[in-house]
């Protein structure tokens, strides 16, 4: 490795990914004899925010610099990880050269890590890096551990945030439970932090309360007919996205993030332009369309997330499931207060054609930025 590697700082500066998490990784075997041996990639943007480790601040992260700070990295960092077999404390220390590895375009340094821990006792980690400077910061563990005497191995797939910062590793058999209530919580959180997917659902509703008649937009009275408009909406969004999310998630199909992302942003454009220009005036069409798209969004997510080999589909369906609790609140707020709206003329001759113009004009330049 060149000892002068540049790493990739768009680090330094404001990404316009709109899927981008701060998220660490730690992979790891717990042995019959109490050894245990640990992976962490960290995000280098995670840790310069952290320690600061462009020396001469010029906005460039070089390899050097990173070299040049390992002690104060493996302090901050030993300070922060923490495991105890019991009720006592595993010696933790680093073990191996540094690499820097790639994730979703952002530059990570892992490292290897090691312990040996007594021979009885639940194996627990304490977890608290990052998350001062990045409140969504999530930490994705993957572990593993023998039963004594035996090769047989037990894995745990978990989720580790603000609101768990300490959990237990040890036992041979996963917790497959556990997992999938990580899931569907991080399926509820993606869609209430996906400003886009809000955006899309946003400008389909605005529109749900309506009808077209005489070249203009009318309130529907009948509230039958608001309500299955809605319905069709969320249904057709529901199954598009799980179609693709469930294709990508098991391997099926690969679409370029990039270009998913701009699709992403595309699809909100064209959604909110039609309350101003309408073309489609049965939404449940091209929302399924742009479902399909947006599906892909979330398994870029669910990708970065990670997904444990053995639990793909329960771990899929779990993180779907939590998307449609976090989109179903959405509608369930959102959805009352347009059908109060839809009698005033202010509503359908200001607000939705403002809404959606500013909309489109945020998604427009998402496409921009994303390509």
């Amino acid at each position: 490795m060149r000892f002068y590697l540049l790493v990739l700082l768009g680090v330094l500066s404001f990404s316009a990914q709109a899927h981008q998490l701060s998220t660490a990784y730690l992979s790891g075997d717990l042995g019959a004899t109490g050894k245990v041996q640990l992976e962490l990639q960290t995000r280098l943007y995670d840790l310069e925010r952290a320690v600061g480790m462009d020396t001469n601040r010029d906005g460039e992260l070089l390899w050097g610099e990173v070299l040049d700070n390992a002690a104060t990295l493996e302090t901050y960092l030993q300070d922060r990880i923490n495991l105890r077999r019991g009720d006592r404390p595993c010696n933790l220390s680093f073990a191996g050269p540094w690499k820097v590895d790639e994730h979703y375009g952002e530059a990570y340094l892992v490292t290897s890590l090691q312990a040996q821990c007594p021979l009885s006792g639940d194996l627990t980690l304490a977890y608290q890096a990052f998350f001062e400077q990045q409140p969504e910061h999530k930490l994705l563990v993957n572990f593993r551990s023998e039963a004594p005497g035996s090769s047989d191995t037990g894995s745990s797939h978990r989720v580790m945030d603000p609101s768990q910062q300490e959990m237990i590793l040890g036992g041979r058999e996963g917790n497959l439970m556990l997992t999938i209530k990580d899931f569907v919580k991080e399926g509820i959180v993606h869609i209430w932090i996906g400003l886009d997917h809000i955006l899309f659902l946003v400008s389909l509703l605005l529109t749900s309360v309506l009808m077209r008649a005489s070249g203009q937009w009318q309130p529907e009275v009948s509230v039958r007919r608001v309500v299955t408009n809605a319905v069709w909406i969320v249904t057709a969004f529901t199954l598009a996205h799980s179609v693709t999310l469930t294709a990508t998630a098991m391997g099926w199909v690969q679409p370029s993030s990039r270009w998913v992302e701009v699709a992403i942003a595309l699809s909100v454009a064209l959604a909110a332009l039609n309350n101003v220009f309408p073309v489609v005036t049965r939404l449940s069409g091209i929302t399924f369309a742009f479902g399909l798209i947006h599906g892909f969004g979330f398994a870029g997510v669910l990708g970065e997330l990670g997904v444990p080999a053995d639990q793909v589909l329960p771990t899929v369906l779990a993180f779907n499931l939590g998307v449609e609790i976090g989109q179903l609140a959405i509608v369930l707020v959102l959805l009352p207060c347009l059908m109060l709206l839809r009698h005033y003329r202010w509503f359908r001759g200001i607000l939705v054609p403002a809404a959606s113009v500013l909309i489109a004009g945020l998604a427009i330049y998402w496409v921009v930025t994303r390509m």
